[in-house]
């Protein structure tokens, strides 16, 4: 994820960072230049020699007539794209929403933990240590291409090299592995009933988290959506030059270029964000709030 200081936005105005879609674009734009100026030659050319004629000043306004058609679709296409960027950062928040929820509840569980278990322990403490701290790691992973094993830490009852991560569902098993080290707790009576009730919580949110980030992950926007708002600014684009060059003759070149940027960026901005557990740069810091989670619950179980 990029941070940067929203304050300095006219030095970011004059800057292109390499997932700038200025940069992505730039060859469809050259594209569409040269389309609106083949345009703009033909009608202002063809036309100059009829516009004397009858035929001739009725096809200038048919042409002309075409922008009405254009402030009309215009405006439903403004509704579509706002909705289709409205809904791809509902998904980016509500990922960052699990995510902060991720973080408090790693903190609580590991101070229940730390607090509630006598210094007899020890082994016990470090057992939740280590697994509250590799959770957030699995799950980083397991949302993008697979676990990685060689970044969960190893400990006696939870060894990452008898699983398959391909096959196998890591977070799953680290969640089961916590609630059977708490009912040995439970069952050698270093937990009661109702610090059970506390932890439980805690361990419980674990699941939800989970199944959250892998709706988002697993349910994209519907097909049939997707393709007809791209069909629709593809034929709105396309069309566009016709009735801008009777108006504005060749100055509908950077006209029609600017109205494809502006309305493709919205896309691939939105296509970015929708699913937001990625590694692009306008993803969620994943990475960064996977370690901060592991520094905070060491830092917990150190005191």
């Amino acid at each position: 994820m990029i941070e940067y200081n929203n304050k300095v936005w006219f030095r970011h105005i004059l800057n292109f960072h390499k997932t700038d879609t200025f940069r992505i674009l730039l060859r469809e734009m050259l594209i569409v230049a040269a389309y609106t100026a083949i345009v703009a030659a033909v009608e202002i050319h063809f036309l100059r020699d009829l516009r004397m004629s009858e035929s001739g000043e009725a096809v200038e306004k048919v042409l002309k007539n075409t922008t009405i058609m254009h402030s009309i679709l215009g405006f439903v296409l403004s509704l579509l794209v706002v909705f289709r960027t409205n809904t791809a950062y509902d998904r980016w928040w509500e990922g960052r929403k699990m995510w902060g929820a991720l973080v408090n509840n790693t903190r609580n569980l590991s101070v229940k933990i730390n607090a509630f278990l006598p210094e007899s322990c020890q082994a016990e403490k470090e057992f939740f240590r280590a697994m509250i701290g590799n959770f957030p790691t699995a799950l980083k992973e397991h949302l993008r291409e697979g676990i990685k094993l060689n970044e969960i830490e190893e400990v006696e009852e939870f060894k990452p090299s008898i699983f398959r991560a391909d096959q196998q569902h890591v977070p799953n098993l680290m969640i089961q592995s916590l609630y059977r080290k708490t009912k040995s707790l439970v069952d050698s009576g270093h937990l009661s009933g109702d610090e059970l009730i506390v932890v439980d919580k805690e361990l419980k949110s674990f699941f939800d988290i989970m199944g959250a980030c892998e709706r988002i992950k697993n349910t994209p926007i519907p097909f049939s959506y997707s393709i007809f708002l791209k069909k629709f600014i593809f034929f709105y684009i396309v069309t566009l030059p016709i009735g801008f060059v009777a108006y504005f003759e060749y100055w509908a070149i950077p006209i029609s270029v600017f109205v494809f940027y502006v309305l493709v960026s919205l896309e691939i901005i939105a296509e970015e964000i929708e699913m937001p557990f990625g590694r692009d740069a306008n993803d969620l810091p994943t990475q960064k709030l996977a370690d901060m989670m592991r520094r905070n619950v060491n830092e917990i179980f150190a005191n």
